[in-house]
């Protein structure tokens, strides 16, 4: 049985030696956080994922050679200033201020990492940033407001902080995970768009950390499509304290596992926060692909639904055209036959081995897509095969922030 237990408003300040911090430093906005701090009060182990896009940011190409040493102790983060496509200067900058937050925090600069977002082609007013930095150490906490003014300072087109966290037990120890992310716009599998912050006291092996942080990734933020585009910057980090007293985790068993269902409840919450404050999202909706002949199959079909424009602004209009849906299917690359295929809006079905919904059936269709999140399940009947992806609609909304949006 799951001894798996959430922890209400918890995030990265919520596991055991971790403290962190949000202030303003008018990166691009005055009044508002922007650079995030978050410090562990030792050097942890320490893992991360990096986005897939061949053109990577600076503080991307930085932080790939210094997490190889497997042990981290900091984290700045700022919103605004992406800090890519800069060329060498950028990379300097990113490194800069690594050096400079090491400095302050009396850490040996291999111990820290960098993250930006924002506009792409800018340098960071390294002014600003490192006085942010500055004043992040003199403001770092363990309490959860700490720690929700860290996650809300690398917020961008986010509407709402994405915070989660949960507690287990690990060999007999509590152990909690907590983390915090952004991200709504930009966004498509394979670590890309995204920038995700994961804590936990839980004493791992590096080895170990990182194969935890490979699974979970698998079941969540890889399954994750707002608008199919992918970003030069995003990251996901995993810190352990190990200040839970467990034994470490050196091998698979029922301690891996349980730290690694902890693991994945709290990156498949930030997931599906992600996708329900997609740029101008109205709806949240989860994408389900199953009676596929192959796993590569059914992730195909998925992912080709939730980034298709036309199924998605369909959603947003409360048409459950199955059309659209069976499309995509079609030129996902998968085996389909459509005489064999169930189109499903809910437990509503749109169209059902060659035929379509009647009216009565379309009533109830409708009722379906009023709501704020629904599933679209695709049985292809074909194989024994299944995958879910998490997504929104596009809405009007949607056009109007990236049509507005600094380039």
């Amino acid at each position: 049985m799951s001894s798996l237990q959430i922890v209400e408003n918890g995030g990265v300040c919520s596991a055991a030696g971790f403290r962190a911090a949000g202030v303003p430093a008018a990166i691009k906005y005055e009044g508002r956080e922007d650079v995030a701090l978050i410090v562990a009060d030792e050097p942890c182990a320490a893992a991360a994922v990096f986005t897939t896009n061949k053109v990577a940011a600076a503080p991307v190409l930085y932080d790939r050679k210094i997490v190889k040493g497997g042990r981290i102790q900091a984290i700045l983060a700022n919103s605004g200033c992406a800090n890519a496509c800069t060329g060498e200067e950028g990379f300097r900058d990113a490194e800069l201020s690594a050096l400079a937050t090491a400095g302050e925090l009396r850490i040996s600069p291999r111990h820290v990492l960098v993250a930006s977002t924002g506009v792409i082609g800018r340098r960071l007013p390294m002014d600003r940033l490192l006085a942010g930095m500055k004043a992040a150490v003199a403001e770092l906490g363990a309490d959860d407001a700490h720690g929700l003014a860290a996650e809300k300072a690398v917020m961008t087109t986010d509407t709402r902080p994405k915070q989660a966290c949960v507690r287990t037990v690990v060999g007999g120890k509590t152990v909690t995970v907590g983390g915090m992310s952004k991200g709504s716009g930009m966004i498509e599998p394979n670590m890309a768009t995204m920038l995700g912050f994961i804590t936990t006291d839980a004493a791992l092996s590096v080895p170990m950390l990182r194969r935890a942080l490979k699974l979970a990734l698998a079941k969540s933020f890889n399954r994750l499509v707002v608008d199919g585009d992918e970003s030069t910057n995003d990251s996901l980090f995993l810190l352990a304290s190990g200040k839970a007293g467990n034994a470490p985790i050196t091998r698979a068993g029922k301690d891996f596992d349980a730290f690694l269902e902890a693991l994945e409840a709290v990156c498949v919450s930030l997931t599906r926060q992600m996708a329900q404050d997609g740029e101008g999202a109205t709806k949240f909706v989860t994408v389900t692909v199953k009676g596929a002949k192959t796993a590569r199959d059914a992730e195909r079909a998925a992912r080709a639904i939730a980034k298709s424009p036309l199924a998605k602004t369909s959603w947003f209009g409360r048409d459950p055209n199955w059309g659209r849906v069976l499309a995509a299917v079609g030129y996902s690359g998968a085996a389909v036959t459509d005489t064999k295929t169930e189109v499903l809006y809910g437990d509503a079905w749109a169209f059902r081995f060659g035929k379509v919904a009647d009216a009565e059936q379309l009533a109830r269709l409708g009722e379906v897509l009023k709501a704020d999140a629904f599933t679209v399940t695709v049985d292809l009947h074909l194989g024994k095969h299944e995958a879910t992806i998490y997504t929104c609609d596009f809405s009007l909304d949607y056009v109007h922030i990236n049509a507005d949006y600094t380039t």
